[in-house]
């Protein structure tokens, strides 16, 4: 056991949000997103995968799931050749500061208006509530590719948000969904499995959430709603996993350590 690890969660769970908010847009202590930090890098990994998987990208709509209140990564995907692109985040509102400086760069997709950045709504719908919600569907309309990125290990409840996706999704259609299983204090990337539930939830949890999932919990969903689903590993950490295993809980460990000590996972789906 690390006390300074077990600091370091009380704070982060007892922290309030508006504190944690104005941390994370400044890049402080908690670390934004790839889609709010690096948006190029995370509009051309979606690029670079769709083409490696032969799906192409022109004319089709999008939805960028947890986007993170940059407009870039979907300005982005728009100049590739797009046809219209749904930025969905229940939690982060738009970036203000960062959107304006994209104005010139994509003034077919975004214009500024007084202190606000307004998307072309022919190009662009923005939705901010949950996606479980009756009428998102109105919203969304039928899309051709969902897209995440280090978005579902915070989510409360998997099942039911990937069916709401699902629903979503044209027949044929694509999801791509980068998952980070790392506790994201990454000095320790799998302490978070020595606790039990309770103690997780009561005491460690941070308010951003981080729900524990492993790879074969992912599996097991994906597979409920998807024809064909291929899980990419794409980092481990067998060093980390090894230290901890002895103190791990039973119900995170899969019997084999190659999937157990996982820490970066790509999901591939399709309906």
């Amino acid at each position: 056991m690390h006390p300074k690890y077990l600091l370091l969660r009380l704070v982060r769970h007892f922290m309030p949000t508006s504190i944690a908010h104005f941390l994370l847009a400044r890049g402080w202590i908690i670390r934004p997103g790839l889609e709010t930090d690096q948006p190029e890098k995370a509009a051309q990994r979606y690029l670079d995968t769709l083409h490696e998987v032969g799906f192409p990208l022109s004319g089709k709509r999008v939805l960028i799931f947890g986007y993170g209140g940059n407009f870039a990564v979907g300005c982005g995907l728009l100049s590739q050749g797009a046809d219209h692109v749904i930025l969905c985040d229940k939690y982060a509102q738009p970036d203000q500061r960062r959107n304006y400086e994209l104005v010139s760069l994509y003034p077919q997709f975004l214009t500024a208006e007084d202190d606000r950045i307004a998307p072309n709504p022919r190009y662009v719908t923005l939705i901010h509530d949950d996606i479980r919600l009756p009428g998102i569907q109105e919203q969304c309309g039928e899309v051709d590719i969902i897209l995440s990125s280090s978005v579902y290990e915070h989510l409360d409840d998997v099942d039911g948000i990937t069916l709401a996706l699902t629903e979503l999704t044209r027949s044929g259609g694509l999801h791509l969904h980068w998952i980070d299983l790392r506790h994201h204090y990454f000095r320790y990337p799998v302490e978070m499995l020595r606790f039990s539930k309770n103690t997780w939830k009561r005491w460690l949890n941070p308010t951003s959430n981080l729900n524990r999932f492993r790879l074969p919990d992912y599996a097991r969903v994906f597979n409920k709603y998807f024809d064909m689903v291929d899980i990419t590993i794409l980092d481990k950490d067998p060093i980390a996993f090894q230290q901890a295993r002895k103190a791990i809980r039973g119900n995170f460990l899969s019997g084999d350590d190659s999937v157990d000590s996982t820490t970066i996972i790509r999901v591939m789906a399709v309906r």
